[in-house]
Protein backbone atom coordinates (compact mmCIF):
# COMPACT_ATOMS: atom_id res chain seq x y z
CA UNK A 1 0.00 0.00 0.00
CA UNK A 2 2.65 2.64 0.88
CA UNK A 3 4.25 1.63 -2.54
CA UNK A 4 1.04 2.58 -4.47
CA UNK A 5 0.76 6.01 -2.36
CA UNK A 6 4.02 7.18 -3.62
CA UNK A 7 3.57 6.12 -6.63
CA UNK A 8 0.47 8.29 -7.24
CA UNK A 9 2.12 10.86 -5.13
CA UNK A 10 4.71 10.45 -7.76
CA UNK A 11 3.00 10.95 -11.11
CA UNK A 12 0.51 13.61 -9.64
CA UNK A 13 3.90 15.68 -9.48
CA UNK A 14 5.51 14.70 -12.52
CA UNK A 15 1.53 15.88 -14.01
CA UNK A 16 1.00 19.01 -11.96
CA UNK A 17 4.50 19.87 -13.24
CA UNK A 18 3.69 19.40 -16.38
CA UNK A 19 -0.06 21.18 -16.32
CA UNK A 20 1.36 24.30 -14.57
CA UNK A 21 4.33 24.28 -16.98
CA UNK A 22 1.17 24.55 -19.89
CA UNK A 23 -0.09 27.52 -18.05
CA UNK A 24 -2.96 25.30 -15.91
CA UNK A 25 -3.45 27.04 -12.68
CA UNK A 26 -3.97 24.60 -9.40
CA UNK A 27 -7.07 24.95 -7.49
CA UNK A 28 -6.53 26.70 -4.12
CA UNK A 29 -8.87 24.41 -1.78
CA UNK A 30 -8.74 21.24 -4.06
CA UNK A 31 -5.08 20.71 -5.39
CA UNK A 32 -6.18 18.01 -7.88
CA UNK A 33 -8.02 21.02 -9.62
CA UNK A 34 -6.28 22.66 -12.47
CA UNK A 35 -8.24 25.33 -14.20
CA UNK A 36 -7.26 27.23 -17.27
CA UNK A 37 -8.81 30.32 -19.32
CA UNK A 38 -9.19 31.08 -22.49
CA UNK A 39 -11.26 34.80 -23.41
CA UNK A 40 -14.34 33.64 -22.93
CA UNK A 41 -14.30 30.25 -22.30
CA UNK A 42 -12.96 28.05 -18.93
CA UNK A 43 -11.35 24.26 -19.07
CA UNK A 44 -11.17 22.11 -16.15
CA UNK A 45 -9.15 18.95 -15.66
CA UNK A 46 -9.64 17.13 -12.36
CA UNK A 47 -6.71 14.32 -11.56
CA UNK A 48 -7.68 11.56 -8.92
CA UNK A 49 -4.48 9.11 -8.67
CA UNK A 50 -4.39 7.90 -12.25
CA UNK A 51 -7.64 8.99 -13.66
CA UNK A 52 -8.34 12.74 -15.06
CA UNK A 53 -11.63 14.27 -16.18
CA UNK A 54 -12.03 17.25 -17.64
CA UNK A 55 -14.58 19.50 -19.51
CA UNK A 56 -15.04 23.11 -20.90
CA UNK A 57 -17.42 25.48 -21.92
CA UNK A 58 -15.95 25.38 -25.67
CA UNK A 59 -15.75 21.46 -27.01
CA UNK A 60 -12.84 22.39 -29.42
CA UNK A 61 -10.80 22.96 -25.53
CA UNK A 62 -11.29 19.33 -24.94
CA UNK A 63 -9.74 18.18 -28.08
CA UNK A 64 -6.86 20.21 -27.88
CA UNK A 65 -6.13 18.54 -24.15
CA UNK A 66 -6.83 15.59 -25.24
CA UNK A 67 -3.82 16.18 -27.87
CA UNK A 68 -1.56 17.65 -25.33
CA UNK A 69 -1.50 14.99 -22.89
CA UNK A 70 -1.71 12.10 -25.78
CA UNK A 71 1.48 13.91 -26.85
CA UNK A 72 3.11 14.10 -23.55
CA UNK A 73 1.94 10.76 -22.07
CA UNK A 74 0.64 7.27 -23.19
CA UNK A 75 -3.23 7.44 -21.98
CA UNK A 76 -6.59 6.16 -22.99
CA UNK A 77 -9.53 8.16 -23.86
CA UNK A 78 -12.56 6.53 -22.21
CA UNK A 79 -14.95 8.53 -23.97
CA UNK A 80 -17.72 10.97 -22.68
CA UNK A 81 -17.86 11.13 -18.42
CA UNK A 82 -20.67 8.80 -17.23
CA UNK A 83 -19.43 7.05 -14.11
CA UNK A 84 -16.83 8.31 -11.52
CA UNK A 85 -15.87 7.38 -8.02
CA UNK A 86 -19.62 5.79 -7.29
CA UNK A 87 -21.34 8.76 -8.95
CA UNK A 88 -23.31 8.42 -12.32
CA UNK A 89 -23.58 11.20 -14.86
CA UNK A 90 -25.95 12.35 -17.28
CA UNK A 91 -25.11 15.27 -19.76
CA UNK A 92 -27.39 17.37 -21.43
CA UNK A 93 -27.65 20.36 -23.28
CA UNK A 94 -28.80 22.36 -20.90
CA UNK A 95 -27.25 21.00 -17.39
CA UNK A 96 -25.65 17.71 -15.97
CA UNK A 97 -27.23 15.49 -13.64
CA UNK A 98 -25.79 13.74 -11.31
CA UNK A 99 -26.66 11.07 -9.04
CA UNK A 100 -25.93 7.73 -6.96
CA UNK A 101 -28.61 5.19 -7.78
CA UNK A 102 -26.48 2.43 -9.08
CA UNK A 103 -24.18 2.86 -5.68
CA UNK A 104 -27.06 2.72 -3.67
CA UNK A 105 -28.50 -0.36 -5.50
CA UNK A 106 -25.19 -1.96 -4.66
CA UNK A 107 -25.14 -0.96 -1.24
CA UNK A 108 -28.45 -2.84 -0.77
CA UNK A 109 -27.64 -5.76 -2.76
CA UNK A 110 -24.34 -5.94 -0.68
CA UNK A 111 -26.82 -5.91 2.49
CA UNK A 112 -29.36 -8.38 1.41
CA UNK A 113 -31.66 -5.46 1.29
CA UNK A 114 -32.93 -5.80 -2.64
CA UNK A 115 -35.89 -7.99 -1.44
CA UNK A 116 -37.34 -5.27 1.41
CA UNK A 117 -41.05 -3.69 1.21
CA UNK A 118 -40.69 -0.27 0.25
CA UNK A 119 -41.95 2.60 3.40
CA UNK A 120 -43.52 5.55 2.91
CA UNK A 121 -41.59 8.72 4.01
CA UNK A 122 -42.62 11.85 5.39
CA UNK A 123 -40.55 14.26 3.26
CA UNK A 124 -42.32 16.40 0.94
CA UNK A 125 -41.81 15.28 -2.91
CA UNK A 126 -43.04 18.51 -4.36
CA UNK A 127 -41.16 19.48 -7.57
CA UNK A 128 -40.27 22.54 -5.72
CA UNK A 129 -37.72 20.33 -3.39
CA UNK A 130 -36.50 18.10 -6.79
CA UNK A 131 -35.11 21.08 -8.58
CA UNK A 132 -31.54 20.05 -9.70
CA UNK A 133 -28.71 22.00 -9.98
CA UNK A 134 -27.76 23.19 -14.16
CA UNK A 135 -24.32 24.82 -14.66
Amino acid sequence: MVFYLQAARAWYETLSTFLIAEGFTRGNIDITLFVKSYKDHVFLAQIYVDDIIFGSTKAKLCKKFESLMQSQYKMSMMGELTYFLGLQVKQYEKGIFISQGKYVRDMLKKSDLTTCSEMKNTLVSSSKTRQGFQL
